[in-house]
């Protein structure tokens, strides 16, 4: 079944593009690709942004205000086959189930390719290309069925992208690894970094997954290029190593979390606040002296055991700094909720706000009080930061998390590391783990949100990084040029 919410049709038989746009069925996956749709669709080029009806709920908003500016986008829903691996109707994103399912989740999302082939052929405006994220190889075949060009959309970082083809495709050489934890330097590398099989791309890595890994190279082999969210002044020496390794067009498009200027844009980012929760966080954010906060939050997918909320808790009370900390309604057990909700919270009212659930990351980052980040260091948050010149405190949980880290601390120098070693997602595996104990909690955040002369030098250079993240962006920029030469090469 196909449903489409469309938006006015006018004169979209006058654009000379039609881009197809298919994002993995994930938070961190679904948010840069529609914030491309719409820079896409401000530039002229029709599309249509592929999705599934739970997924469709969550950007609602932000579909109601496309209508609303006249952008020439269709949000297409495909029913997702969920009951193919015993899952409820609405559990359609990777945040909504657990690990285990993982991956039957990426094998059943492949039952998308017919109704996506229908779709396509029923189009009354032929689609120029798709683009595709990476890890939905599936489109591969869509794609040579109808004879349409077909780009991979990478979430992760350039530098991210660089080690996985180093590591894995190119030198195997987590292939002779037997001990996840034995340290190797990453091989053809234009500096010196250390990892494990642990911290590389750990999907991968895992029992059961090498048809799929296999699938997603095959796919990106046989792409016509590759398209980035990053931008040429970030990672310009890895972006260069792996566009030759490669042997494709890279166009780098990023920040993508740019293109939403206004408040109201950054708000609905991702999903809508309530407006008394909204009303709080705001009153919070005003009510503190500039770059005072340390924001605290985790992503989408990734939940912390009950053990380490209270250990994580306990650091930031005694760092003393204020704060704003994101938990999972996932991590809530009753025994954290009586620690919060009896203890915790009132301990720390004049320095700390919880808030439970989500919250418009985007718009909090971007606030003048804001002045640090502890993050999983997913790409979206880490380029949010950058972006916006906020330094981190990186806490990887998995996937590219622990590249990323690297990226963030060892080669810009925007960051300070908690040291973790190890995966440490998933509490079912071990209820009982501390991963990270609250004295190096304590220090992290003394050391990033203090007036040391390292905190100082870290601000700074996260100021000139971000000044060079929204030229990137801006008429004439790297990034801007780039979409500019992309649409041109797929103008009928």
């Amino acid at each position: 079944m196909i449903e489409q919410m469309n938006l006015p049709m006018t004169s979209l038989s006058d654009k000379k593009a039609h881009f197809v746009l298919i994002p993995l069925v994930a938070q961190g996956h679904l948010i840069p690709m529609t914030d491309l749709a719409h820079l896409l669709a401000e530039r002229g080029v029709h599309v249509s942004l592929i999705t599934t009806p739970n997924n469709a709920t969550r950007i609602r908003p932000i579909v109601q205000r496309s209508i609303e500016t006249n952008l020439p986008i269709q949000f297409v829903e495909l029913k997702f086959p969920c009951a193919q691996i015993g899952l409820p109707d609405e559990c359609e994103n990777f945040d909504l189930i657990d690990g285990s399912y993982f991956l039957p989740f990426f094998k059943v999302n492949k039952l998308l390719r017919d109704p996506l082939e229908q779709y396509l052929r029923d189009h009354h405006i032929p689609p120029s290309c798709i683009i595709s994220d990476g890890c939905n190889p599936w489109t591969a075949e869509v794609a040579r069925r109808l004879c349409i060009p077909r780009l991979v959309f990478h979430g992760p970082s350039g530098l991210y992208a660089l080690c996985n083809y180093n590591t894995i495709r190119k030198s195997k050489i987590l292939n002779h690894l037997t001990d996840y934890s034995e340290q190797f330097v990453l091989p053809d590398m234009p500096l010196t970094l250390q990892s494990n099989k642990a911290n590389e791309p750990n999907f991968f890595n895992a029992p059961g997954w090498k048809e799929f890994h296999d699938d997603v190279f095959k796919a990106e082999t046989t792409a016509d290029s590759i398209v980035l969210n990053t931008f040429e002044n970030l990672e310009r020496q890895f972006i260069e190593l792996y566009e030759k390794g490669i042997g494709k067009k890279l166009w780098t498009v990023g920040p993508l979390n740019l293109y939403n200027k206004e408040e109201y844009s950054k708000s609905l980012r991702g999903n809508k606040l309530g407006a008394e929760k909204q009303e709080i966080v705001l009153n919070w954010l005003n009510s503190h002296e500039p770059k005072s906060i340390l924001y605290i939050s985790f992503g989408s997918i990734a939940r912390q055991n009950g053990l380490q909320l209270m250990e994580l808790g306990s650091g930031l009370e005694v760092a003393n700094k204020p704060f704003i900390w994101v938990v999972k309604e996932a991590e809530i057990t009753p025994e954290v909720d009586r620690w919060l909700s009896e203890d915790f919270e009132k301990r720390v009212q004049q320095k700390g706000l919880i808030c439970r659930g989500w919250v418009p990351q985007l718009s909090i980052l971007s606030h003048p009080s804001v002045g640090g980040f502890m993050t999983h260091c997913g790409w979206n948050s880490i380029l949010e930061s950058i972006s916006l010149g906020v330094p981190m405190i990186t806490w990887p949980q998995f996937a590219d998390q622990f590249t990323n880290e690297k990226l963030v601390v060892d080669i810009l120098g925007l960051g300070v590391s908690l040291g973790t070693k190890a995966l440490c997602w998933l509490p079912a595996v071990d209820d009982e783990t501390i991963w990270v104990h609250r004295e190096d909690i304590e220090k992290a955040v003394q050391k990033l949100m203090g007036e040391e002369e390292e905190a100082k030098e870290m601000r700074r250079r996260a100021a000139d990084m971000a000044d060079n993240a929204k030229k990137a962006m801006e008429k004439g920029g790297s990034s801007y040029d780039n979409i500019t030469r992309l649409i041109e090469s797929f103008m009928l």
